[in-house]
């Protein structure tokens, strides 16, 4: 072994020396390079090192959960007219026992200092009871100053003072994308806040049906996280500025999956600056009848794209005949903002009311033309329409009037009086419910509340109530007295 060690040692020190040799004059080769150093970062970091600010939400969801409340409302358990009217023949002689009424619960937002609150129409419709609960755990009893179902709006009203609020935003410059907070009572838990981004604008979800068409829907679309007690609770920016009324959610289960839709502020402000004032909306109208544009109309009339809001019919003696709107126009923009959805048009002049005008701008003939339309009501004028008096019977628990002449001859009736408000009372333990026209009592017609009452004044026992609801259904209520 000692005598090839020599061997060896020589050989692995000629092996290192021809490789040192070769890596001092060996030229480098024509396609190898040395990749470069890139400095890396954080991407949440700008050019500049400093990190980009996220939102802040903290002051908005201050501002918002002392002005978001909590609505309990109650409502009697309804009695089947059947059974009331069989009884009666029976020889029941005492009004039904009263069921234990049945509640729900929802938001609202305090828009003035001296208590009105804004709300879905249908968190409150029809209530015996209403009951706010403020976020710093005071309650009072509320009453409704009025509805609008057409837009899922609601006033109410309770006895105080100093109370905080929450300032409208102009829910037109509400841009997709952008950062917005839900602010209500989801299951009963209160003061609750949930921060998403505006989804879309201008969505109709077809939730609020109406028989004449006149249901308007525009929804702001969100990710916010809304659920059951959500409803009526604000939408606010991160200024803290109301911008919209949340009412609904898309989902399959009854909880939050996804979206959620709000009333735009500016259709609330409007709702509820009405109510509060004259006691019903002043709905302005312009009279026609329209379109949606898409691709297969755009490719009809052979226009380059699918634009604004085709006005495929004009009310005769309408404004938009007096404004010299055609049929075949194209809406583009109201006020000079622009509209590309039926939806759009409808939230535009949902914000006005019958006596102002307005500027459209329409594509006729692929032309442009500017034209300025006086708005009116539903019936044609500019004047006011207040709500109409009532005679409240306390004995009965509710508020009557004439039945008006649109919905007397709509229903066949030659007179009646309407129950335009309810409390509790006997009318609603038996099961009679909003709207509900009397016709008659003990087959006596009936024509105004002062007939409901004479015809009540003097009677015991069991007495028949006949009417009619506004949907053609007739009913029958046995009142025992």
């Amino acid at each position: 072994m000692k005598r090839y060690l020599p061997f060896f040692l020589t050989a692995f020190a000629g092996a290192a020396f021809a490789l040192v040799l070769n890596r001092t004059f060996e030229q480098p080769k024509a396609n190898q390079s040395v990749p470069a150093v890139v400095p890396v970062q954080q991407a949440a970091y700008t050019a500049s090192g400093m990190p980009l600010a996220a939102p802040d939400f903290v002051d908005a969801a201050s501002q918002s959960v002392h002005a978001v409340v909590h609505i309990m409302a109650e409502w009697e358990q309804k009695n089947s007219y059947y059974d009331d009217f069989f009884s009666f023949f029976n020889g029941w002689q005492m009004a039904p026992q009263r069921r234990a009424p049945i509640s729900g619960t929802g938001s609202g937002v305090i828009i003035s200092a001296d208590g009105y609150i804004v709300t879905n129409n249908h968190v409150v419709q029809d209530a015996s009871h209403l009951e706010v609960t403020l976020n710093d755990k005071r309650t009072f009893e509320a009453k409704i100053v009025g509805t609008d179902p057409t837009t899922d709006l609601a006033l109410i009203k309770i006895d105080a003072e100093a109370l905080p609020t929450l300032s409208f935003g102009n829910s037109d410059e509400v841009k997709v994308g952008e950062w917005v907070l839900a602010v209500g009572n989801p299951f009963n838990l209160t003061s609750t806040v949930t921060a998403g981004i505006v989804s879309a604008k201008a969505r109709n979800i077809n939730i609020l049906s109406s028989r004449d068409g006149s249901s308007i829907e525009s929804f702001i679309q969100t990710d916010a996280a809304v659920n059951p007690g959500n409803s009526g609770g604000a939408l606010v920016n991160t200024k803290g500025e109301l911008v919209g009324i949340n009412a609904a959610i898309a989902s399959r289960t009854g909880s939050y999956s996804g979206y959620s839709f709000a009333i735009p502020a500016n259709i609330a402000r409007k709702v509820a600056r009405d109510l509060m004032q004259f006691g019903e909306v002043q709905r302005a109208y312009i009279g026609i009848q329209i379109r949606e544009v898409d691709g297969a109309l755009a490719e009809e009339k052979g226009w380059d794209q699918p634009r604004g809001v085709y006005v495929a019919g004009i009310l005769e003696g309408s404004s938009a005949a007096k404004g010299g709107l055609k049929v075949g126009d194209v809406i583009v923009s109201v006020q000079g903002h622009p509209v590309n959805s039926n939806s759009e048009l409808l939230e535009s002049v949902a914000q006005y009311s019958p006596g102002d005008e307005i500027a459209l701008k329409v594509m006729r003939n692929n032309n442009p033309a500017d034209l300025k339309v006086v708005l009116t009501n539903e019936t044609g004028t500019t004047e006011i329409v207040k709500r109409q008096e009532t005679d409240f019977l306390n004995d009965l628990g509710a508020a009557l009037r004439p039945v008006d002449g649109e919905t007397a001859r709509k229903l066949g009736l030659k007179g009646g009086a309407e129950v335009y408000e309810l409390r509790n009372g006997p009318l609603a333990g038996i099961g009679i419910r909003k709207g509900f026209v009397i016709t008659r009592i003990d087959r006596r017609a009936v024509q105004s509340a002062d007939d409901v009452r004479k015809a009540l004044q003097s009677r015991r026992g069991g007495v028949l109530i006949e009417g009619v609801y506004p949907n053609g259904v007739r009913a029958y209520y046995g009142l025992g007295l």
